[in-house]
């Protein structure tokens, strides 16, 4: 009899926020993992009161229950990749960091500073905690400029030039690679008709460029692009080829976002623009 190798699923985990809107955090996280071929499990750090008009509240989940999730998680299921999202308190930090400790090697994080909408959700004591102890850990991180600016404390850019010099002081404080999101630069040379993103491996840094498609349903952008790269590193993508794959994931997102009708402001992008068709 012929004999079958073993079936390994794509397990990806998300540790970040629920939007009870549905368009960021946990729930465009676990969306995009299912879009892209990953099961996805996930643990919620805190929960939120929001809509695509805003932020009403934040509950913020206790380090212990939070422990308690990941525990949970990891003692049963094999995941592959884990992608880290809104933190908002330096003893939840403090706890995630510890409950990653010999997990993966596969570590994806996004610190999430500002929501779409302007509202601020990371407070200021945990800056410093998420510098020291787990951006060190990460594969690769993926701030948008403002977070950048807040995690390197310097003015936001204004040029491809003043955007490029962000990048080494962003490794510098230790992850293995950075994916700078440049949808924030506004100027006459890049920021009209192109998106464009640095990416640095480690070794060499390139550039991403998409269409900048001019929408106001970009809810969720940066949650989506940095859960794709989550999800295609779970199954088994390179770094440089995950990134470049997921950057044309939210690209196509962003293009199909006016086809959903989602509330009365900021709405969600398109996740499933390739699946449904009507």
């Amino acid at each position: 009899m012929a004999q079958h190798l073993p079936h390994t699923t794509p397990i990806a985990l998300t540790i970040a926020g629920s939007d009870s809107g549905g368009g960021a955090g946990i729930q465009a996280d676990l969306k995009t993992f299912s879009a892209l071929g990953a099961y996805g499990c996930s643990v919620i750090t805190a929960l939120t009161a929001q809509n695509t008009q805003g932020v009403q509240g934040i509950f913020d989940v206790t380090p212990e229950f939070i422990r308690a999730q990941m525990d949970s998680v990891f003692s049963d299921i094999s995941v592959k990749a884990v992608k880290v999202g809104m933190l908002s308190q330096a003893s939840v930090i403090h706890a995630v960091v510890e409950g990653l400790k010999n997990q993966t090697e596969l570590l994806v994080v996004d610190p999430v500073m500002v929501a779409t909408s302007g509202d601020k959700l990371l407070q200021d004591d945990a800056i410093a905690a998420l510098k020291e102890s787990l951006i060190p850990m990460a594969t690769v991180i993926t701030p948008n400029l403002p977070e950048a600016t807040v995690l390197l404390n310097q003015p936001v850019p204004q040029s491809m030039e003043e955007m490029e010099a962000m990048i080494e002081p962003l490794l510098a404080l230790g992850s293995r690679s950075v994916l700078l999101k440049g949808g924030h630069l506004c100027n006459s040379e890049h920021g009209g008709e192109e998106s464009v993103d640095l990416f640095h491996d480690g070794k060499a840094l390139h550039r991403l460029t998409s269409p900048r498609y001019h929408t106001e349903n970009t809810h969720g952008t940066g949650c989506t692009l940095s859960s794709a790269i989550t999800a295609l590193l779970a199954r088994g993508f390179e770094l440089h080829a995950a990134v470049d794959y997921a950057k044309r994931y939210i690209a196509n997102a962003i293009a199909h976002a006016d086809e959903l009708k989602i509330g009365h402001g900021h709405g969600p992008v398109h996740h499933f623009a390739d699946l449904w068709r009507h």
